[in-house]
């Protein structure tokens, strides 16, 4: 995954990956939100911000240099990996924008004419990531009770995205019926007779199309039952608020449960399935900004702002999108600041509990600024991408270079991950 996102968002002609596999029994990472795309983002950016130093540019002119223009999509990178859509200098301008960038290069100048004891420092990511990386499919069945309820049956499994919410959201849309009158089922062997992981943030663009093809399946029977019982052509039956009728007349008019039952007497049911296979991934994208104080004294780092726009393409539930960004950004704090599985000279965890090891809370944590810029992928009808692990692969890097920078006027080039007191002491001081 680091391979196949390697060079990021910028326009890049080359780029190449030299890996080492080395066996070990200490674990200091696995498959973490993001998986991969984390890594590529933290390498290219902190390329992006190092290139910036050595040539006395500033790192938001250098990236909006080399980002990839909106007319060159799709868009294949320089590891051949090609990517659906996006707007990366239209991102970079919202964060900008929303965080004042100007005012506060101001201040980081008037702290360090003064000599303040706490520096500023301000860190930038442009991301791009892959979601449903592959592409695939998942079950989406839906269908009408004699009662005019509904039940959705979908084969993925939601462990808190909401799913059970989003998809009576499509079903409602699409149906007209009311979200109470809608059962989600996922889980179930006995009803649901497959399903896939849910995972890589692409149960949206391939379960939520699936079922939202399956709903439309449901009133395509449904209009054509409706036009028989109308004595009606079928393209002249329209529905309004849940109800069939005749295109300007709506006196004489069927609902849900009328043509159910009627579907029941033929021995039928109103029933369909999404039949979707995406062909490949998408590919969200977004520009995180981070705001950090650091005392030059100690080490210790404040995370004051973190500032964060993201495009997922069309959003479904704005609510349950932003709390996929919410808990990613904290993730990605945590990996920059704090997270690190440390092992002595003989093998054994030295952080082994949560008392050792640093696990980030509210304490740590800014209310997050988050902005949603929507470019709708190709990929899927419903214009979606994923969301579930942005959070994580921008905020990483643009927190660790907000710290670098706060002690580049020290001469200070890089500091490792994570950007504990104890090391950013040492790379100011030495020792």
């Amino acid at each position: 995954m680091t391979k196949l996102m390697l060079s990021g968002t910028y326009d890049l002609p080359n780029a190449a990956l030299e890996s080492t596999s080395v066996v070990t029994n200490t674990t200091p990472i696995v498959a973490y939100r993001g998986a991969g795309r984390p890594e590529a983002a933290a390498a290219i950016e902190r390329a992006v911000d190092l290139f910036a130093a050595e040539i006395g540019m500033d790192p938001v002119e250098v990236r909006r240099r080399n980002l990839v223009a909106p007319d060159r999509f799709p868009y294949r990178n320089a590891t051949g990996t090609v990517y659906d859509s996006g707007q990366y200098e239209a991102a970079l301008d919202l964060v900008l924008e929303a965080a004042g960038y100007e005012q506060l290069r101001d201040e980081q100048r008037a702290r360090r004419e003064r000599g303040d004891a706490v520096q500023l420092g301000i860190g930038l990511a442009v991301y791009v990531e892959v979601t449903a990386g592959g592409g695939g499919t998942e079950l989406g069945h839906v269908e009408v009770r004699p009662d005019g309820t509904v039940r959705v049956l979908t084969g993925t499994t939601p462990y808190g995205q909401g799913h059970r919410t989003a998809w009576a959201m499509l079903v409602a849309d699409r149906l007209g019926v009311p979200m109470e009158d809608i059962e989600v089922v996922y889980g179930n062997t006995d009803t649901v007779e497959r399903g896939s992981i849910t995972g890589g943030s692409r149960s949206l663009q391939l379960g939520g199309t699936n079922v939202w093809r399956a709903a439309g399946v449901v009133l395509d029977q449904a209009k054509a039952l409706a036009a028989r019982m109308l004595e009606a052509d079928v393209d002249d039956v329209v529905m309004t608020d849940g109800r069939f009728h005749v295109a300007g007349t709506p006196a004489i008019s069927f609902g849900w449960a009328d043509l159910a039952q009627a579907a029941a007497e033929d021995g039928a049911t109103l029933a369909g399935e999404g039949d979707f296979t995406q062909a490949g991934g998408t590919y969200p994208s977004g520009a995180h900004l981070a705001v950090v104080d650091v005392d030059t004294e100690t080490g210790k780092v404040v995370l004051r702002r973190l500032v964060a726009v993201d495009d997922a393409g069309r959003i479904l539930n704005p609510l349950l999108a932003e709390g996929q960004v919410h808990g990613g950004l904290g993730q990605g704090a945590a990996q920059a600041l704090l997270e690190e599985v440390i092992y002595d000279e003989d093998g054994n965890p030295l952080t082994a509990n949560f008392a050792d090891y640093g696990v980030i809370s509210a304490t740590e944590l800014p209310s997050f600024e988050t902005v949603h810029l929507v470019t709708e992928s190709p990929a899927n009808e419903l214009g979606a991408k994923g969301i579930g692990e942005s959070g994580t692969i921008g905020a990483t890097p643009a927190v660790q270079n907000a710290v670098v920078d706060a002690v580049a006027h020290l001469g200070v080039r890089h500091i490792d991950l994570p950007c504990t007191s104890e090391r950013v002491r040492r790379a100011i001081h030495g020792g």
